[in-house]
């Protein structure tokens, strides 16, 4: 019988036994989001930090964190709910010391994702920002020789589990036993996460030591975002592109929340009163019920993935497993839901490398055979109107998340028989009240290059773009952008030589509107398609801050919008909620003379929220 690891209760006492065995330098294997023992990891920087004869270097990703306030407003609304909203997550010591005066010279940090728009601004994260492909991240890590893995483990008995993170330390521990790695492995049990079995489950004897806290920490929680018009009108057109019986992966975020949901409603027959009143052309004939069912293969196992589970949508099986997935990270009651759920349905979700979900390589007939009619959908910023992808970076040199798995489920897509890759984004963004175009003329950064170009879809519709020139692609991408941007694309279009002079956009999309989207869906809004189709832990009335919230920060930039809000807080009628909306920011309930002029600005923008209310 393998012997069992080396136990500890005291994180200090660990870490300077990590040291001594290493001798003194740690090249540490850090896995990427929820996976990272945080009370091992900020033991190791301190004493790093407290002996500068001690090397630490750490290659990881997704440092989760609490956003900061950028604002009083924002503050306002954040700090008396992050420990609901975010859980009572303690800070990584080391994204403390970079985010504030940096770290010591005996200290490195390299990360090739990034918690989005974390580390904008940032140089000493900027700098050390690796790109690679989510699949190519694995070996540049093991480029670096590290020396210790470490990971946060769910434990059932003496049986360990990687649980959330299987993504690239499943293939390390595979190494280290046909002898091509050699390094310690160290966990830190949290007894929150579920115990994930299949490759997830660690073999006897694979850990060397093991942190046993005598206080747990509170897993990250990441909060669902309300989905807006736009997404969920996103969500409807992509449901009409997958195949019963097909594959399926979606990202994280209110779109991934929006397609899922918009799957559901199609199994459930709701979506026939939507179809008939669309107000744009509408592509795809997928639109019944699914009798086979779905199979998943995703980086990453979101929510909506497994509400599309637990609802028997995704039941298809491949060796076992309805789903097979490299990590997750979510909100909390996808954690409850999984340790909560029966074992044997739970072993029908298996955690794999991302070497597994992420490519075709290795067993490549077997994942050929499964990943019939695969339908990969990610989300993206900004897309050029030739096809061009732009999802990482907001403007050269500036990072604001990675590349990821997105180039790999591109790769797959044009490898596969009957596999799309289909990019998602609204047709806009507004900022400083300004408004702008996702669809442009050209793009700062390229993330997924225009030669594989396939399916682009907007609020206004899915633009199916592989295998066609350019003229055409052209066509296609500026039918489904906002038309308050469509003649200025078409000019730059013609300007370059790329499009007849004489074409002009057709009719049936000359009304691309956020109203004419708003209106088609209204009617929908309180039954189908909710603000949270999967649960929220906003409270009622924070619900009804978020969206005054964001109209109070797109107009922050314009005088002329924040006189309109002050006059309607005037003039518009009370929201029915404002007392307590506004003591909840810490404001008088009822207006007055000599309340602060932002308190104004945000009872104007409650105001016009509820006069806009369905």
């Amino acid at each position: 019988m393998a012997e069992g690891p080396d136990t500890f209760t005291d994180a200090d006492a660990i870490a300077r036994a990590i040291y001594k065995r290493v001798g003194g330098e740690i090249r540490l294997a850090l896995p990427l989001g929820l996976g990272k023992p945080v009370t091992l990891v900020n033991a190791l920087t301190r004493a790093a930090v407290a002996d500068p004869s001690l090397k630490l270097s750490i290659f990881t990703a997704l440092t989760l964190q609490r956003p900061t306030p950028g604002s009083d407003m924002e503050r306002r609304f954040m700090e008396p709910a992050a420990d609901r909203l975010f859980g009572r997550y303690p800070p990584l010591h080391y994204a403390e010391l970079i985010k504030g005066d940096g770290l010591p010279n005996n200290i490195e940090v390299s990360e090739f994702f990034f918690q989005a728009g974390t580390w904008l601004g940032n140089h000493y994260a900027q700098r050390h920002y690796i790109s690679a492909n989510y699949t190519h991240a694995r070996d540049v890590l093991i480029a670096q020789k590290p020396n210790v893995l470490a990971q946060l483990l769910a434990r059932d008995g003496e049986r360990f589990s990687l649980s959330c993170n299987t993504d690239i330390s499943a293939d390390l521990f595979a190494f280290r036993r046909d002898g091509t790695m050699d390094f310690i492995a160290v966990g830190e049990v949290n007894d929150a996460l579920p115990f994930m079995g299949g490759p997830a489950v660690l073999e006897p004897g694979a850990l060397h030591m093991l942190l046993e806290p005598p206080a747990q920490f509170e897993l990250f929680s990441a909060p669902r975002r309300p989905v807006s018009d736009a997404q969920h009108a996103i969500g409807l057109h992509v449901s009409r592109l997958i195949k019963d019986g097909g594959t399926l992966q979606i990202g994280i975020g209110a779109i991934g929340d929006a397609v899922a949901n918009a799957l559901l409603a199609r199994d459930r027959g709701t979506l026939a009163p939507l179809w008939s009143t669309a107000p744009v052309p509408l592509t795809g004939a997928e639109t019944d019920p699914f009798e086979a069912g779905l199979y998943g293969v995703t980086e990453m196992l979101v929510g909506g993935m497994l509400a599309l589970f637990e609802e028997g949508v995704i039941k298809r099986e491949v060796g076992g497993a309805a789903i097979h997935a490299g990590f997750f990270v979510d909100a909390r009651d996808m954690y409850e839901r999984l340790r909560a759920m029966p074992p044997d349905q739970r072993a029908r979700i298996a955690m794999m490398p991302v070497s597994f979900t992420n490519a075709l390589y290795g067993d490549e007939a077997a994942k050929r055979a499964a990943r019939t009619h695969a339908r990969f959908v990610n989300g993206g910023m900004q897309v050029s109107l030739l096809g061009d992808a732009m999802s990482d970076s907001a403007q050269p040199g500036q990072v604001v998340s990675g590349v990821g798995g997105q180039f790999n489920f591109f790769e797959q897509a044009f490898a596969l028989e009957d596999g799309h890759a289909i990019l998602t984004l609204p047709a806009t963004r507004q900022s400083g009240g300004k408004v702008t175009s996702n669809i442009t003329w050209q793009l700062p950064v390229t993330t997924v290059p225009r030669h594989m170009r396939d399916i682009v879809v907007t609020e206004y519709g899915a633009a199916h773009l592989r295998g066609q020139s350019d003229e055409e692609v052209i066509k296609r991408l500026i039918a489904i952008a906002d038309s308050r941007f469509q003649d200025d694309l078409l000019e730059a279009a013609r300007k370059a030589g790329k499009i007849s002079p004489r074409y002009k956009v057709p009719e049936a999309q000359r009304n691309n509107t956020p109203q004419g989207i708003a209106n088609w869906l209204a009617p929908h809004r309180a039954t189908v398609l909710p603000d949270f189709p999967f649960g929220t832990d906003f409270t009622e009335i924070e619900k009804q801050l978020l969206p005054a919230l964001s109209k109070l920060s797109n107009a922050a930039g314009t005088k002329t919008a924040l006189l309109a809000l002050l006059w309607a807080s005037l003039r518009t009628p009370r929201h029915p909620q404002e007392g307590e909306a506004m003591a909840r920011m810490g404001y008088a309930p009822d207006p007055s003379l000599t309340e602060p002029l932002q308190a104004r600005a945000l009872r104007g923008a409650l105001r016009t929220c509820a006069s806009k209310s369905p």
